[in-house]
């Protein structure tokens, strides 16, 4: 993936690791655009960042979706990159009497649903473009979970597996399937509390070694991870799953 020049559409772009990617290519010369279901945090974004474009847009409204595509057709027509970024999480406690399908339910229309709606909506008109690139964000608990957040991180497992499908389909075509997998970083994915905690990667170097991975085109298999990720990302053949899964899961 080239890093200027490009016409790209980031959902999710009003917060956390999306909004930083938004400012972080809008910096290089890209045309960005950015969707949330938010319409204030849109316009504090467009003010903050002048020639960058917005679109209020839940990813699991279908009618929202289908007014997204018109909106790209008639005003961004060259439209080559698709980051399909938006994300929810949440704790579940399946001990609890309480615990229902509810949080799962949601995770899945988000985290799933969201990005293949999101990407049957653009991909028709993106795999058009030359240098056209599609980027979901999955996470590092795609290879060994977080057991306190276990449909979040099924999302992003079933996230992984279908990008490696998309890959093998699009083969032919000049498109890039790419894969962030972002670690524990400082964002309010899963409450305020995250956003300083001092375990997590603080979000501006997070998105300074992603854009150094894509100026060098250091992400092999379509895959993003940084150097201190892929112990997870190798445990399964490495053997060291259940080691790496206890440490992450200690017994209370």
């Amino acid at each position: 993936m080239k890093i200027n020049g490009n016409t790209i559409l980031i959902t999710g772009g009003t917060r956390g690791i999306g909004r930083a990617l938004a400012q972080a290519f809008h910096q290089r010369g890209n045309q960005v655009i950015i969707t949330g279901r938010r319409q204030t945090l849109i316009n504090e974004m467009l003010r903050e960042n002048p020639g960058m474009a917005g679109f209020c847009l839940d990813v699991g409204n279908d009618a929202q979706l289908a007014g997204l595509t018109q909106y790209v057709r008639a005003h961004f027509p060259g439209l080559n990159v698709l980051i399909a970024n938006a994300g929810i999480s949440q704790t579940e406690d399946v001990t609890r009497d309480s615990w229902s399908a509810e949080v799962a339910q949601q995770i899945v229309d988000t985290n799933i649903m969201g990005v293949i709606r999101t990407t049957a909506a653009l991909l028709p008109l993106i795999k058009q473009q030359p240098q056209a690139t599609l980027m979901v964000t999955s996470s590092a608990l795609a290879f060994v979970p977080r057991a306190d957040f276990p449909t979040y991180c099924a999302s992003k497992a079933f996230l992984h597996t279908w990008l490696l499908c998309l890959r093998h389909q699009l083969k032919h075509i000049p498109l890039e399937v790419l894969e962030l997998s972002p670690p524990y970083v400082q964002t309010t994915l899963t409450g305020r509390e995250q956003a300083t905690d001092p375990r997590a990667m603080p979000l501006a170097d997070y998105i300074n070694e992603v854009m150094q991975l894509l100026e060098q085109q250091a992400h092999p298999d379509g895959e993003i991870l940084l150097e201190r990720d892929k112990p997870r990302r190798r445990a399964e053949r490495e053997g060291t799953f259940a080691q790496i899964f206890q440490a992450m899961n200690p017994d209370v």
